[in-house]
């Protein structure tokens, strides 16, 4: 049994929600929603869908170091 890469996992999932948010909005735009109820639970996974995406790009954005030699300045030698 091979072993997924890390990145395929992310790549995958990413294109997954990506299509699953574009789905549901296309139910919300054609009018495929009769009551209340199902609206609200659409619009819900929607935003829960966002909300993960929102993470997952967090999660993968670089991070600025630590070092703040640049922005203090020595007083002793």
């Amino acid at each position: 049994m091979q072993a997924t890469d890390p990145i395929t996992v992310i790549i995958r999932l990413q294109k997954f929600i990506k299509v699953s948010i574009e789905d549901n909005a296309q139910v919300l735009i054609s009018g495929g929603v009769d009551t209340m109820e199902k609206y609200n639970y659409i619009t819900g996974k929607i935003h829960g869908l966002d909300q993960i995406q929102q993470e997952i790009s967090t999660l993968l954005e670089p991070k600025e170091p630590d070092n703040d030699d640049d922005k203090v300045t020595r007083i002793r030698r």
